[in-house]
């Protein structure tokens, strides 16, 4: 079993899903403090003037209580079905212009749905889990592109942590605890990890790396590493399931 383990991240960018279809299994990240203003409650598409000087404008989750003191499986979304229509008011002004407009916006509906259903009742401040809202996100867009999606969340394991972990300590006692084989990482987090340390506990560390996914979205200007909505925007779900494949590799540590 290969395993990818990620912090949870809201409708993230194409390298992510790339990574996700390199592994058996998926390991929601969220045990750790939460970090206010990441990738976990924010990401960007394209500013629908195609003339300002910003090429992309932020899709972001306001959260109930999005601070330092708190585990990123307790951050709670402050209003969901605002959230929602704020994002699908932003998609809007490209109605016009991206060929699968109608697709992604009853996409973002269905991770929404999904969030809700998968979020506690009223006991808890905010209306759903972020990390409900994000794995939905990823559930409904691996649905959305064919591609299977087995995922555990961390914090439900009941894995019992040393106190003091370092960054590059995580992912050996996760792959080890739950029997995993290999490991694959992003080759940017390579200097986090000790090989050796996985080869003692016959776990196969690979980095990949994934090339960046062009399109054209004219009359707008092409903005690399944007979040995956905006490249199914642009995009047939058949031609990015297919680039996954093509612009991911693999290499051993």
């Amino acid at each position: 079993m290969k395993l990818g383990i990620m912090q949870p991240y809201f409708f993230p960018y194409f390298g992510h899903f790339a990574l996700i279809a390199a592994v058996d299994e998926w390991i929601v990240f969220d045990v750790t403090q939460y970090t206010p203003k990441t990738w976990m409650n924010r990401n960007r598409i394209l500013h629908p003037n195609p003339n300002a000087k910003e090429t992309w404008q932020y899709l972001s989750v306001p959260l109930a209580n999005g601070s330092i003191s708190i585990r990123t499986h307790e951050a709670r979304v402050l209003d969901l079905a605002g959230t929602q229509a704020s994002m699908l008011g932003k998609l809007s002004a490209f109605r016009r212009h991206a060929p699968f407009y109608a697709q992604v916006s009853e996409l973002v509906r269905e991770a929404f749905a999904g969030a809700h259903d998968d979020s506690p009742g009223d006991d808890s401040p905010g209306d759903a889990s972020l990390v409900a809202l994000n794995v939905s996100t990823l559930r409904t867009v691996c649905r959305y592109l064919g591609m299977p999606f087995s995922y555990r969340i961390c914090s439900t394991l009941e894995l019992e942590f040393p106190q003091r972990m370092e960054a590059g300590d995580w992912a050996p006692f996760i792959c080890e605890a739950l029997g995993a084989t290999g490991y694959v990482n992003p080759a940017s987090g390579r200097s986090l990890f000790d090989p050796a340390r996985f080869a003692r506990i016959d776990v196969a560390l690979q980095f990949a790396e994934v090339a960046a996914f062009a399109y054209d979205p004219a009359p707008y200007r092409y903005e690399p590493h944007l979040s995956i909505i905006d490249v199914l925007l642009w995009n047939p779900p058949e031609r990015v399931a297919q680039a996954l494949r093509s612009h991911l590799a693999l290499a051993a540590a």
